[in-house]
């Protein structure tokens, strides 16, 4: 039965004042988990890989999936007119009423360091999260081989795995890396999040959900400022708007590169292919202003792209396109 426009919203609305799941089927669709439960690792020969190696220059990278998130299309696309938004999406064959986020975390093995960066969300939005540590496992590794790891903002899908199930440091040998003015912002201070399109509970369980995975790691953390190198051959580039501290990653390797684009831009479909905003950006002129200068820099210099929502493993190019850009997916590399 289709229902009038009026009514769908009325209904979704209801739906995200309700308990349970809020706005969909995870992410900013789903209620935050109380505790770190990791998700169970795939019996052996069933499903698909979560992990993809390759190499940028002399550096050994693999994305190592954490699962996925998502919700409703309209949070990630927050200024597209409703009817074409839809029609978007049929075009690209997804679903108009639920967007699904990949969580493409990346390893990098250099200097005799294993380096990750974003931790991934657990299941802090959601139950289809927290299998980064399955997917270390498959390559032969575990969290206690981790050196370090760098967030590009304290999202709670960027931190949700920080903390295991016990409250103590999910990667016990890490040194966790995050932006100064997120921690300013998210965790010594009560933030105002008014800005999300979500509802006020949902906003409060978001807030409570980073400062509740960055405990284990309170005392330890080190802070940095954007334009940091954090460790030779990986640089952190200015990217706020997102969040007031947000970055992008590049590493680099001799003439090699790959750009990590963190939240820029949700799903090629809507915030590549369209320029549509998404909801969820602080300061939506900053971060739009971060998008267009960064996109342009992979786009002039054919930089690859890693992008932590992408459809996995999240690679490829920025191509331009008037004044616009459209995403073109990288080749599978055996």
């Amino acid at each position: 039965m289709a229902f009038p426009t009026a009514t769908r919203r009325r209904i979704m609305l209801a739906a995200t004042m309700g308990g349970g799941l809020l706005l969909g089927h995870g992410g900013f669709g789903s209620a935050f988990a109380q505790t770190q439960v990791p998700a169970p690792a795939p019996k052996t020969g069933s499903g698909n890989a979560g992990h993809y190696r390759f190499r940028v220059g002399e550096i050994v990278a693999t994305v190592l999936s954490d699962g996925v998130i998502g919700g409703p299309p309209r949070i990630y696309a927050g200024d597209a007119p409703e009817v074409e938004l839809e029609e978007v999406l049929r075009r690209a064959f997804l679903p108009t009423d639920h967007l699904t986020l990949n969580l493409n975390t990346l390893l990098i093995e250099t200097g005799g360091r294993r380096i990750l960066l974003e931790a991934g969300a657990g299941q802090t939005m959601g139950p289809h999260g927290g299998r980064v540590f399955a997917n270390l496992a498959a390559i032969g590794l575990d969290a206690s081989d981790i050196d370090v790891i760098v967030v590009s903002h304290t999202h709670p899908d960027h931190v949700g795995n920080l903390r295991d199930a016990a409250g103590a440091k999910a990667f016990p040998r890490a040194t966790v890396f995050a932006p100064k003015a997120d921690w300013d912002f998210f965790v010594r201070g009560e933030p105002d999040l008014s800005y999300m399109p979500v509802p006020e509970a949902f906003r409060r369980r978001f807030g409570a959900s980073i400062k509740r995975s960055l405990e284990p790691v309170a005392e330890s953390v080190e802070l940095y400022e954007a334009g940091r190198e954090i460790v030779p051959g990986l640089t952190t580039i200015a990217a706020s708007g997102h969040t007031p501290g947000m970055v992008s990653f590049l590493v680099h390797s001799g003439s090699d590169q790959l750009l990590l684009t963190a939240d820029l831009a949700y799903h090629p479909v809507v915030n590549i292919d369209r320029p549509w905003l998404p909801g969820p950006d602080r300061d939506k002129e900053a971060a739009l202003a971060a998008r267009r200068r960064i996109f342009d820099r992979a786009a002039t210099n054919r930089i690859p792209v890693l992008g932590f929502h992408y459809p996995f493993p999240g690679i490829g190019h920025l191509l331009r396109n008037g004044p616009n850009y459209a995403w073109v997916p990288s080749g599978w590399q055996f």
